[in-house]
């Protein structure tokens, strides 16, 4: 993830510029309608936990009691087909990691960053068949996994924190939703995935388990929320009352964890009872934890660690200015 170092100096003309500016910018957010526009949604997500509280907003209505009377979440399998949607303006919002956010914005793809929606620990994963017991142990071996994706981050990062490179595996891409299929098929020895696929996987062969997980670098897995900045543009009272569905939604689920987790798990496509630790794994941001992190930990240390392993990995090419990447404005009129 990228950060940018805190480095400013506040004297006193500075002072009376600072002051000017932060009076703009809220006078600025306060000009976003509190009553959303008509008109329909399209909003792209995965099977992945960590868009759960979307799919407790749908379930519980409280997308319409935030004032949008017409939401609908589009599923995609994976991240390539997602993406492609994206750029294309079939969605006017998405669900992505923090690394395909900055790529799109090297790209020139017109999004902004809204809101940091989750961090992943033991969530993204590699797993091992049990014939692989280290880091070392991949080198010459098959590996599942994704490419573009987080996994294609998490092993390149485990590789290199071992003094390899995605050149010493055999690499094997195909979906993430695949992968651990594979693995327990006897195809690969090791698979990088996410939940509910890491779960699955070990539940159905007790000689699988966690190799590496995303939690040896907090952070390095997180993602976010995105919208077109056609539509900021366009319907900017919409995309305040997502903020506030995701913010009920989390509330909801902070108040009755185990209800969430029934509606998210089935919504992944599995048993609640077959990912009972496996939310341990994701943590969830509400609105007033974005106050902080969309100008301290994230933009500050988590977005510069992504920025490189997303760079090492060779999924970024170009600089991106974070400054015009994230938008803050929704957050604060909240």
């Amino acid at each position: 993830m990228n950060w940018t170092p805190n480095r400013r100096q506040v004297l006193q003309a500075g002072a009376a510029t600072l002051a000017a500016g932060s009076f703009a910018k809220v006078a600025f957010a306060q000009s976003i309608p509190t009553t959303p526009e008509e008109g329909a949604i399209k909003m792209a997500i995965e099977p992945w936990l960590g868009y759960g509280q979307w799919h407790i907003a749908a379930k519980k209505g409280l997308f319409k009691n935030s004032g949008l009377a017409d939401v609908e979440v589009v599923n995609f399998n994976t991240d390539a087909d997602l993406n492609a949607a994206l750029a294309a303006g079939q969605v006017q919002c998405g669900n992505i990691a923090t690394h395909t956010a900055m790529a799109f914005a090297a790209a020139g793809l017109p999004i902004k960053i809204i809101a940091l929606l989750d961090v992943s620990m033991t969530a993204d994963a590699m797993i091992t068949d049990g014939s692989v017991t280290s880091i070392a142990d991949l080198k010459g071996k098959q590996v599942a996994f994704e490419e573009g994706t987080t996994s294609h981050i998490l092993l390149n990062y485990a590789l290199g924190q071992n003094g390899m490179t995605l050149n010493d595996v055999e690499k094997v891409p195909m979906p993430a939703s695949d992968a651990g299929s594979a693995l327990i098929a006897g195809k690969v020895p090791v698979a990088v995935t996410y939940e509910p696929y890491l779960t699955l996987a070990m539940q159905q062969n007790n000689k699988v388990k966690m190799l590496y997980s995303a939690g040896e670098n907090p952070g390095l897995i997180s993602d976010v929320f995105v919208v077109r900045e056609d539509f900021l543009a366009e319907k900017p009272g919409q995309v305040l009352a997502l903020l506030k569905a995701w913010d009920a939604a989390l509330a909801d689920y902070n108040a009755d964890t185990t209800g969430g987790r029934t509606i998210i798990s089935e919504a992944v496509g599995a048993k609640p009872e077959e990912l009972a630790t496996a939310f341990d794994g994701v943590k969830y941001f509400s609105v007033a934890d974005n106050k902080t992190q969309l100008t301290g930990d994230f933009v500050k240390k988590v977005v510069p660690e992504v920025k490189k392993a997303a760079t090492e990995a060779g999924l970024l090419s170009k600089d991106v200015d974070l400054a015009k990447l994230i938008d803050t404005r929704f957050v604060e009129a909240l």
